[in-house]
């Protein structure tokens, strides 16, 4: 059908946010951008290292110099440039946690120098998200913290700071995704708080967002009553267009999360939600993330030009939604341009051990003297590290936890890592706790490692286990503290980044 409407299928061409496979252009992803394309999304999988991530980007930019190039990169636990490595920086609950604005600033400028000289030039990022319930799958430490004032001042912070290197910002997910219980990867989050609460709550942080010059802002997928008890918030028009743009004053540019994620193509398909999205007051729809074929872009182009044929998109809609996307495509690359070009391998000014510097200050000690433990570590530990099925936010191959950074200071350090699967199998807890963690360690310091373990039962009764059989123990917990925080001695690092583990590793041996 788009082959026969040209213009029309122009105009789809240039609301959509694609990804795609390969770590060079593919010849559809250029093709598509001399129709009209006007922005694309990378991912983990297009990128090598910096030098190729540059190359891909000016190649991509030969068929449009404006071309607006996204990536999801909020540091910390969420990393698309060095999900093969880990994150050289924490993320937004490190910073939080050692709420120092200008330190926020800095890392997000470190991160925008690097992405700059990359040639990306919007980064799905920050997370303005208040992080209100303990148990959001999704969120943790993506989040600033559970205080609005906490998450209002770094929210603008880090804005300040990345924009501030020459690359737009995003502020997400509105109108605020951290009073949720289910992960919108896979299904839809519900909000049972009433809209006063959120106007208290979780809204001040998309109005810093604003005032500190974000001109991006991205959409949750979650159902909020409050507003609208019918329509996610991505596809409504009484949440993007009378709360976003006329209560809050937002004039930019207004993105989709994921559009083939769970919460809405499980209701509408990836098509569906797409042109409801748009048609709701969207202006730009991102996809790739899971479904990255030429095929996926062509199918919603065409649902995007038969949407208009038949009504349920007005033409006036698209137009409007394809003019905010070249009037921020603009903007973005003034943007791109007022700040100097630098090396894509890190010599471009920054300061690029800003990120471990932050890690350190972060990491908070519980430990009582008259206790059990010896600390710092004296000997070689066993290191005992329970591994959590992550959120899709989060790449599954991106290295974590402490026992690789103590064996780089303690080479006689050895270790184990347990998944949920292999304590709820045939062996049964016990026994694998026995021979894989108590065993090893008979005689020797026990570090037990966590991620979320209040978040999961069968890891925080683990813990609890092994606590209670070796009362010495030390317990580092990588994503959110708990408020028992059980161990003789307790560190909390509030990520699980690779400097994260880094300045845990210090702090056990007592180097710093």
């Amino acid at each position: 059908m788009a082959a026969n409407n040209p213009e029309l299928a122009r105009l789809a061409n240039s609301v959509l946010q694609p990804g795609f496979v390969g770590t060079t252009a593919p010849d559809w992803l250029r093709r598509r951008i001399g129709e009209g394309l006007a922005s694309v999304v990378l991912f983990g999988r297009n990128i090598v290292d910096p030098e190729q991530v540059a190359a891909l980007t000016a190649a991509l930019r030969a068929e449009n110099p404006d071309l607006i190039i996204a990536i999801d990169e909020e540091a910390g636990d969420v990393t698309r440039i060095e999900a093969g490595t880990g994150a050289t920086r924490p993320g937004n609950l490190a910073l939080g946690a050692v709420d120092d604005v200008e330190l926020t600033e800095q890392v997000a400028y470190d991160i925008g120098r690097q992405l700059h000289a990359m040639g990306v030039s919007l980064n799905y990022a920050p997370s303005a998200d208040v992080n209100s319930n303990p148990k959001n799958p999704v969120i943790g430490v993506r989040a600033f913290g559970a205080r609005t004032d906490l998450v209002c001042r770094h929210t603008a912070a880090w804005i300040r700071g990345l924009q501030s290197a020459g690359v737009a910002a995003c502020a997400k997910h509105f109108p605020g995704h951290g009073d949720t219980s289910v992960d919108s990867h896979h299904g839809l989050p519900h909000v049972a708080a009433d809209a006063r609460e959120i106007a208290r709550t979780a809204l001040p942080p998309f109005t810093a967002a604003m005032e500190a010059g974000v001109r991006t802002v991205m959409t949750a997928h979650m159902l909020i009553p409050a507003y609208d008890d019918s329509l996610p918030a991505t596809l409504s028009p009484r949440i993007i267009r009378d709360l976003l743009r006329d209560e809050l004053g937002f004039t930019g540019l207004v993105v989709t999360d994921g559009i083939e994620m769970g919460a809405v193509s499980d209701l509408y398909g990836i098509g569906g939600a797409t042109v409801r999205a748009l048609a709701g007051g969207v202006d730009a729809v991102c996809v790739g993330g899971e479904n990255a074929a030429e095929s996926v872009a062509t199918d919603l182009t065409d649902a995007i030009v038969a949407a208009v044929h038949d009504g349920s998109l007005p033409e006036e809609r698209l137009v409007e939604a394809a003019a905010r996307v070249h009037e921020f495509a603009a903007w973005s690359a003034a943007l791109t341009r007022s700040v100097p070009a630098g090396d894509p391998r890190g010599g471009d000014g920054a300061d690029h051990q800003i990120g471990l510097v932050a890690a350190r200050r972060a990491v908070r000690v519980h430990h009582d003297p008259a206790g059990p433990a010896r600390f710092p570590l004296v000997g070689d530990p066993h290191v005992v590290e329970f591994s959590p099925v992550t959120s899709l936010a989060i790449d599954g191959r991106t290295p974590w936890g402490v026992a690789d950074p103590l064996r780089a200071l303690r080479p006689g350090t050895t270790s184990v890592r347990i998944g949920e699967s292999e304590l709820t199998g045939a062996a049964g807890a016990a026994d694998v706790l026995d021979g894989q963690a108590l065993r090893p360690a008979d005689g020797r310091e026990l570090v037990v490692v966590v991620r979320d373990a209040a978040r999961h039962p069968w890891m925080w009764q683990a813990l609890a286990d092994l606590v209670r059989r070796r009362p010495d123990a030390l317990v580092v917990e990588m994503g959110l503290p708990a408020e028992d925080r059980l161990g003789a001695v307790h560190l909390s690092t509030h990520g699980a980044t690779r400097v994260s583990g880094i300045a845990a590793a210090e702090v056990l041996t007592g180097a710093v």
